[in-house]
Formats: structure tokens, sequence, C-alpha cells
């Protein structure tokens, strides 16, 4: 049985969390300047819950808990630490405890992104992925640096985003009144190895006070939008290929993630937002960026 894992999380938050989207010019005259994003510092917890499961995948029952924290600014750069844990229970009735553990500290324009993340099953550490991309200033390809599972050195494509590029860009289309993209991601998961090809899909804008009266406090000013974001394999061009996963959440215009499906196909599950605490803005000053910060531990057991 495949293991339950989210990669917003750090992507999609999401991980959350789409491209450097370029658009064709309309006009002569230059657009002005769109303000920029600014992503709220907050800690976000969800209750994941079974939506539904295919007689093939060996999955009765999954229930868990996901906590994630976002901190920083353009200008420091920003950490993510995200926990997800899931008890699920297989058709013969055993229990497995899976427990990701996930820090990624990623400068604030795109530069740099370090990684770190341990996946355990029943208390026992099965994988741990560690690591260092470096996006160089003459557009050439990043450089992975990984000293776990194994020391190693990759390259790859500089068009590939970092999460917080990702969830930038994606806030950006979403203002805009785009409704789709497709853009590589990089953030560090399946050993560090990987980047997902990911198409985007966003839907009408509305505030938070229109989705009922069930929007979590903080967020009913907010504009939000529904998105779905599909991850594919390396090298599955084909138009009819199938995703690995698909996301789909609300996105809110402070980075905030509510209503989220995580599809993985044979099975599917559902975070709902539980609680939701705001940290303090951290101000940028004299238009300095890329102070490294440490990656934190991750955040206490939900």
């Amino acid at each position: 049985m495949r293991p339950v894992c989210a990669s917003w999380l750090v992507t999609a938050f999401i991980a959350l969390a789409c491209t450097g989207v370029s658009t064709p010019a309309l006009a002569a005259v230059p657009a002005p300047a769109a303000p920029p994003v600014l992503f709220a510092p907050h800690k976000a917890v969800y209750d994941i819950t079974l939506e539904r499961a295919m007689s093939g995948s060996g999955v009765v029952e999954l229930v868990g808990r996901m906590v994630y924290e976002l901190d920083g600014s353009r200008c420091e750069g920003y950490t993510q630490n995200m926990r997800f844990v899931t008890r699920i229970t297989s058709q013969d009735g055993s229990e497995q405890l899976n427990d990701l553990r996930t820090s990624t500290w990623e400068d604030g324009q795109g530069k740099r992104l370090r990684f770190n993340s341990e996946q355990f099953s029943d208390s026992q550490l099965t994988d741990s992925t560690a690591g260092d991309a470096k996006r160089p200033d003459d557009g050439g390809p990043i450089v992975v640096t990984l000293s776990k599972p194994t020391k190693s050195e990759l390259t790859i494509d500089p068009s590939n985003l970092f999460p917080m590029q990702h969830s930038t860009a994606l806030l950006k289309a979403a203002e805009r009144g785009q409704t789709r993209f497709s853009v590589g991601l990089y953030d560090g998961s399946e050993k560090g190895e990987k980047v997902y090809r990911t198409n985007s899909y966003i839907g009408a804008k509305a505030l938070g006070s229109q989705l009922g009266p069930d929007i979590v406090p903080g967020l009913a000013d907010i504009p939000s939008w529904p998105v779905s974001i599909a991850y594919f394999e390396p090298g599955s061009e084909a138009k009819d290929s199938l995703p690995s996963y698909e996301l789909s959440f609300r996105l809110f215009a402070n980075g905030v993630s509510s209503d989220m499906l995580i599809d993985y196909g044979e099975f599917a599950v559902r975070g709902e937002l539980k609680e939701l605490t705001f940290y303090a803005r951290s101000v940028c000053q004299n238009g300095k960026h890329g102070v490294e910060k440490p990656i934190v531990k991750p955040v206490p057991h939900p």
C-alpha cells in the first residue's frame, strides 16, 4: 500500500502553492506593475479524513491531521514547516501510522531553496532527504546539492519554480483573471530528485463573506479562488496521461488555503481547516532581501 504523503503543499499550499507565467503583451504601453503578493505568516491546522476509496486501493479508513506554518517575507526569505500525520486502516484490518515532516527555507527572490524532510512509518524512520538548490544569476541550470539520503549533485532546468515562487505566480495569475497555466515545480520532494510538471486551473474570484457562515475567522474579507493543480511525473507529456495526484483547494489572497482535497486516483483525502493563527508580518526595510534564515524544527505533534 502506498503511503499517503504531500509535497506545497510544501506545494501546495499547500502547499502552496505556480509559475513566472509569461503573458503576451496586449499593447505597446507597458501595464502598471502589479502590487507584490503579501503572504500572511500563519499556522493552519487541518483535519484529514478519507473522502473516497476504490476497492483496489486497500484503504478502508484514514484519519489524521496536518499542521502547516509559514513565516518570513520577501526580504528575509520564507520558512515553511509542515507535519502531516495519518493513520490508515487496510482491508485486512491492519493499521499504519504515517508521519511526514518537512521544513524549507526559500530566498525571497527564488534564488535558493533549502529543504529537509523525514518520513516515519509506525514511528520508524523510513526516509530522510536534505538538500540545497541554488539558481545562478546567469540564468544557467539550477544546481541541487543533496546531503541525504546520499550525497549527490544534479542540475534542473531554470524554468522550474520553487514552492513560494509557485504560490506567488499562482496568486498573480488569479488576480489577472487567468484560468489555467502549466509549469515545472521543484520542492525537494521524492528524495530531492524529481521535478513535477503541474497544470493549474483557477476558478472565479469570491470574497470570504460570500462563502457562507462557516468561513474561518480572519478570512471573511479576503478574496479567494478555487484552484486545482494536477501533478505529473517527468516525461508524461501525452495529452491523455493521468496525473500522479491532484490537489484542489480554495486559495486566499494572503496565502492561506482551505477546503483541500488530495486525489491519488485510487483514493482521495480531504483536509478541513480547523484552526488558523496569524503571526506578526516581518517588515522589509530598504529593499534588502536574501538574508538566510535557519531551518527551524518541525511543528509539534498535531
